[in-house]
């Protein structure tokens, strides 16, 4: 066993140290430049001594990966790292995002939306669908695209599309929707919450969860809103409420899929086939989720102790305690989201989606319309009813 793990890890990590290294140098790049500007506008007296940057260092991040896949282009020898930053760093990253929380404001925040949630699900749904046969086209298609609206962008697209047996170009398709309109959402929402919801952290923290595809676009967009506008508070709103709507995709997904085969009977008159069955309802639950519930609960458990014993957890005296769950939590905001970031801005290649067609973009662009312009408005009407101390 040690031998084998001697001989693999090399390889392993000389496959993704390239894209890890790249992932972290955009990342800087986007984080010092951010700064830069700052300090630019500065000495130019637009803005005055001692401002904060205007510019995100997210931003720039994503800006600079784009820019960099699409003009010089990413050698594949990257593939592996950035894959990597993009999925296991923005995991970390949002499990350490759990010890700013305790579990009972987790908790409350994610009862407190999934009313919200519920609607802006069924909307992105149903619309998606009613679209999809309107302009006839594929329900395989218009299947991926809904749940990918509507859910967790494509991770929902991924764990539907084995269900329901889709062909490689749908899946492109509908993972080309959630890029181009979450990509969109992703930097251009931050600035329109802040513009009707400025002063509450509540409101745009839920319109970020629930307006936006995918987890690594909320995540990107409540970063830009708090280094654009000095609002934690976002952050973990918006975290709480997508990992809320993330959960649901172990009752969406299979009812969805449903009424694909259902759909399919009734138009091609074919039967559905003995041997297709849905996962088990387990597996749909993402472990980064059950991270940060157990970071939250390790945090709820420190604070608790502290105030009732003294120490957290018996040991810790205050000022070490603090500083742990500070430093371990603004580590993975700062860096590890600061990687996915850069990891998703060195993935987007839009020359994939030359040949794909409008109607499909007709179809996701609407959806992801409608399911901003009515999570807009709930919160607008009933923003004020939901307030976490």
């Amino acid at each position: 066993m040690i031998k084998i793990t001697k001989e693999i890890l090399p390889k392993i990590l000389f496959k993704h140290s390239p894209g890890l290294v790249l992932s972290i140098f955009v990342m800087l790049i986007g984080i010092y430049g951010a700064e830069l500007i700052g300090y630019l506008l500065i000495k130019q007296n637009i803005l005055s001594a001692g401002s904060k940057t205007p510019i995100s260092g997210i931003f720039v991040a994503i800006l600079i990966g784009i820019i960099i896949r699409n003009t010089i282009g990413v050698s594949s020898i990257f593939s592996k790292g950035i894959a990597f930053s993009v999925k296991y760093a923005l995991r970390a990253g949002i499990v350490l995002l759990g010890l700013r929380l305790s579990l009972l404001e987790a908790l409350k925040l994610g009862a407190l939306g999934i009313p919200l949630i519920i609607t802006c699900i069924s909307a992105g749904l149903f619309i998606t669908l009613y679209l999809t046969n309107k302009m006839k086209q594929s329900n395989r298609l218009g299947t991926l695209i809904a749940c990918g609206t509507s859910i967790c962008g494509v991770t929902a697209i991924m764990a539907t599309s084995p269900v329901i047996e889709a062909k490689e170009d749908e899946i492109s398709y509908a993972v080309a929707n959630i890029t181009i309109f979450g990509l969109t959402g992703m930097l251009l929402y931050p600035f329109l919450a802040h513009f009707f919801f400025a002063g509450d952290p509540i409101k745009a923290g839920m319109f970020l969860g629930t307006a936006i595809h995918d987890t690594a676009q909320v995540t990107g967009s409540a970063l830009i809103y708090d280094q654009v506008f000095d609002m934690k508070k976002v952050v973990d709103v918006a975290t709480v409420t997508k990992l809320t709507r993330n959960l649901f995709i172990i009752g969406i997904i299979p009812f969805v899929s449903y009424l694909y085969y259902k759909n399919t009977v009734e138009e091609e008159g074919t039967q559905l086939k003995s041997e297709t069955k849905l996962p088990k309802w387990y597996t749909f639950i993402p472990l980064f989720v059950i991270g940060f519930l157990l970071f939250a609960l390790l945090r709820t458990v420190g604070d608790m102790t502290l105030e009732q014993l003294g120490n957290a957890f018996g040991f810790l005296n205050r000022t070490t305690w603090e500083s742990l769950y500070t430093l371990s939590s603004s580590f993975g905001t700062t860096y590890l989201l600061g990687m996915a970031m850069a990891g998703v801005g060195l993935s987007t290649d839009f020359s994939k989606f030359k040949g794909i067609g409008i109607k499909p973009f007709y179809i996701g662009f609407v959806a992801a319309l409608s399911v901003g312009l009515i999570s807009f408005t709930l919160i607008a009407c009933f923003g004020h009813l939901i307030a976490v101390g």
